[in-house]
């Protein structure tokens, strides 16, 4: 006969055996020392208080390991309890429908149900689909309760996570990156057809999360992740074998209504991207009016609370000063034009939530402020000013989206990457410099047309001032965006998620890309991607 290891009557006798065992061990070792040196060879009273607080963390463990598996038990009756009853109630509509149907009016006799019993019905049914898969993963949680998933040399809890996201793209026209293109461009490698198509695995994610102490009643974590779009192997078909790429990490200090988070983060001045499965390896629209840079940063969010309904954030905090400068070298790390002005980027970000349609109807203003030292006396000031919407129009539908305005921004991605204009080379000291004004943004509508898929449509633009690249003309060797003035970017997708570890997504990408000459391109990318999430 099968033993369920969440029967108390089978774990409790294990955990009694080994608390028995470790009592045991302090006794067992003060006896041998005893016999085999007589009475001069005592135990060392450290050695006999390691063991001892040895053991009181034992029981702790194993105390808390018996409140969870408690507590597993009870949700999954709960679960259990409430998917029995809404069988039942679904049953019990299925008859109800089947004899209003003898009526014979015409639309019964067609199959379709009444406009009030349809939308009840299909509810019901997502509903019970979801507890379900609930009820299997709490069983699955239950049955691995005594298992090591991740072992940690501290005590505190790890989990890892991430996914395997396998794409296949097709594109259209000549682009920057055959995986996930940014821009469109002339012909690039071999590419010289107009078009191209690949396969590709460097958009999967690994993530470890760890769960720390509490300290004065706030909670300590952690996490870090990393995908494979880090480059490429210089070897025969390296461009398929993606190298590891840092993405963030941060450690966080949650209070009641105040976090310290430290790390390197999104920018959370514009905290918001497209929805994309195909472009996770950099978020949707960038180059195209979404700032998003990964950043290292310290910063506090503080909650306000308003009403039941409504509440108010304030975030502040210093960021590393980046610049967008590509580094000269992959071996040590130098000073851009941002850390060499020795002080931090400072920003701030205000946000008014209000629940409607059961989500929260958000609108925030941000803003950005950094110096920069490119040498020779040349300072520029750097600085952004943001805001970003989340609408819920109804129980489906939502707008989304962020605007920006600045100047010296390379390094968040605005402006095509560019922080400067110049009208000759930077080693050059009677070379002036001129911070580059851009303005850019992104929106995007939501459809929600069940529980398992979503439309998305979105249209983004980058603009960088024309004035400032007529007045300073001079093009970087090296630099593949110097030369372009705006960039377009629009898509629609649809992301399928039979259930919440698996999902399948289709996405079209247009991209009109201008140069400073006047001329454009144009190009379309098409990705068919899945992945499967742990």
């Amino acid at each position: 006969m099968a033993v369920d290891p969440a029967n108390s009557k089978f774990w409790r006798p294990v955990v009694l055996t080994g608390i028995a065992y470790f009592l045991a061990v302090p006794a067992s070792l003060f006896g041998q020392s005893t016999a085999g040196n007589g009475s001069a060879a005592q135990p060392a009273s450290g050695d006999v208080r390691d063991l001892q607080v040895q053991v009181s963390e034992l029981k702790q463990v194993l105390l808390q390991m018996s409140e969870q598996m408690t507590q597993s038990r009870q949700e999954t009756t709960q679960l259990r309890d409430e998917l029995e009853a809404l069988r039942k109630q679904v049953a019990s509509q299925g008859l109800n429908a089947g004899t209003s149907g003898q009526s014979g009016t015409a639309q019964q006799v067609q199959g379709t149900a009444s406009p009030q019993t349809q939308p009840s019905t299909q509810s019901q049914e997502d509903r019970l689909q979801r507890l379900e898969e609930q009820v299997q993963l709490q069983g699955a949680a239950l049955g691995e309760q005594n298992q090591i998933k991740v072992e940690s040399t501290s005590k505190f809890h790890v989990r890892l996570s991430g996914a395997v996201i396998f794409n296949v793209v097709n594109n259209v026209g000549s682009v920057d990156n055959l995986d996930f293109p940014e821009l469109a461009t002339k012909g690039l490698g071999y590419s010289t057809s107009g078009g191209s198509f690949g396969m590709n695995l460097s958009q999967s994610l690994i993530g470890l999360e760890v769960f720390g102490p509490t300290l004065g009643g706030a909670h300590v974590s952690g996490n870090v992740q990393f995908d494979f779009a880090g480059g490429y192997a210089e070897q025969p078909n390296g461009a398929v074998l993606g190298l590891p790429r840092l993405r963030t990490g941060v450690i966080r200090i949650a209070g009641a209504n105040t976090d310290v988070v430290a790390g390197q983060d999104t920018p959370f001045f514009s905290p918001r991207s497209p929805t994309s499965f195909a472009y996770s390896a950099n978020p949707e629209f960038s180059y195209a009016g979404n700032l998003w840079t990964w950043i290292p940063q310290i910063r506090v969010d503080h909650w306000i609370t308003l009403s039941d309904r409504s509440k108010f954030l304030l975030q502040g905090g210093i960021l590393d000063p980046l610049a967008g400068e590509i580094p000269p070298t992959q071996v040590t790390r130098v000073p851009g034009p941002g850390e060499a002005s020795r002080i931090p980027a400072f920003a701030t970000r205000f946000a008014w939530s209000y629940g409607v349609f059961d989500r929260e109807l958000t609108i925030g203003v941000g803003g950005y402020y950094s110096r920069q030292n490119w040498g020779f006396g040349r300072n520029a000031d750097a600085w952004a000013g943001t805001t970003d919407w989340l609408l819920p129009l109804s129980t489906r539908w939502e707008l989304s989206g962020e605007f920006y305005r600045g100047r010296g921004i390379g390094g968040l991605g605005g402006a095509l990457g560019r922080s400067v204009v110049t009208d000759g080379p930077l080693s050059d000291p009677y070379t002036e410099i001129q911070a580059l004004n851009a303005a850019g943004g992104w929106a995007q509508l939501k459809f929600r047309q069940t529980e398992k898929l979503e439309w998305n449509g979105g249209f983004g633009e980058d603009d960088s001032f024309a004035s400032d690249l007529r007045g300073y003309p001079y093009v970087p060797e090296g630099y593949l965006y110097a030369n372009v003035a705006k960039n377009l970017g629009s898509f629609v997708n649809f992301i399928y998620r039979p259930r919440s570890d698996l999902v399948f997504s289709v996405e079209y990408r247009y991209l009109h890309t201008f140069l400073i000459q006047g001329a454009s391109e144009t190009a379309s990318h098409i990705d068919a991607g899945m992945g499967i999430l742990f």
